[in-house]
């Protein structure tokens, strides 16, 4: 009994003296680096719930937030949009340059300019593919573009072509709006098809958008528009700070007519000065290394004006 006393004294005074000593150690020390991360996660970064802000529209058609469902898929789409920092502030730099190009021809076809916050839902303003095969900035399927008029084939694909396939979609969405009444629904058809939304009005006895129960990506679709719409037009609101010299710019070009085939695009360019790549960028929409055109058909190839590329040096 007395061995196990002095064994629990020992092993007692053993623990306080390891407590002792490792009061007494100093802590690592850190590097500034190290000390000025910490600093800025406790007194920079902080995340906000966001005020849900007033007279939210679509084509100014009011979205109803006094309905709690409603106040919660926008306020979602707030957040989500919001604190997706990178990619906000790439379709800030990217709108800069392509908005100019898209409003003037929304203005002309009699559709509201909101609608240029569709093609960024899309396509985050870039000649995307989807897994379905569709394409470009409005996101058009083969059979749509070709019911509306666009060239589409492995040598030329119109669907590439900003403002033609802008023309495009200008059409679908008039249509969409004349046959439901209102551009949030039209938007909607956009995303679900007009035989869609038409199914599913019908099929619910509703008469709105905000009415109907739809799946996930249709479910989302208008909030998301609305939330990218009120982001990019309030930058500071949203914590979103830059300069005009950090956002992309809109390189001026002039058309080049054409009416018979081209057989080398490498050689093309060169005679308007600029390179292959420099030439494909701004035509995207020309699929090949050549252009067949057996049937003589007018095209438009834009060029560069002089000034913006230095061919040569990579600049």
């Amino acid at each position: 009994m007395k061995m196990i006393k002095k064994v629990l004294v020992f092993l007692g005074v053993l623990f306080v003296f390891s407590i002792l000593v490792n009061a007494t150690q100093e802590e690592p020390q850190k590097t500034p680096v190290q000390e000025q991360l910490e600093d800025n996660l406790v007194n920079d970064y902080n995340v906000y719930a966001i005020p849900m802000p007033d007279n939210l529209n679509f084509a100014g058609e009011l979205v109803p937030i006094d309905n709690p469902d409603i106040r919660e898929r926008m306020d979602r789409e707030l957040l989500v949009n919001t604190y997706w920092q990178s990619n906000g502030l790439l379709l800030f730099k990217r709108a800069n340059k392509y908005f100019p190009v898209i409003e003037p021809i929304l203005e002309e076809n009699g559709v509201p300019e909101d609608f240029k916050y569709l093609a960024v839902i899309e396509s985050s303003l870039t000649q995307a593919v989807s897994p379905a095969r569709a394409t470009g900035f409005w996101q058009l399927l083969k059979g749509t573009a070709k019911e509306y008029g666009l060239e589409v084939n492995q040598n030329v694909d119109e669907r590439y072509h900003i403002e033609k396939s802008t023309e495009v979609a200008c059409k679908y969405l008039k249509s969409a709006k004349e046959k439901f009444g209102s551009w949030t629904l039209a938007a909607a058809a956009y995303n679900a098809g007009r035989a869609g939304i038409n199914r599913q009005l019908d099929r619910q006895d509703a008469g709105s958008y905000y009415d109907l129960l739809l799946g996930e990506e249709t479910g989302r679709y208008v909030f998301r528009i609305v939330a990218v719409k009120e982001i990019l037009s309030n930058p500071k609101k949203y914590g979103f700070n830059f300069n005009d010299e950090d956002l992309y710019k809109h390189i001026p070009t002039f058309n080049v007519f054409v009416d018979e085939p081209i057989t080398d695009f490498n050689e093309f360019a060169k005679i308007h000065d600029i390179n292959y790549k420099i030439l494909k960028l701004h035509n995207p929409w020309l699929r090949e290394t050549h252009l067949n055109n057996t049937t003589g058909k007018e095209y438009f190839i834009k060029i560069p004006r002089d000034g913006y590329y230095n061919v040569g040096t990579g600049q």
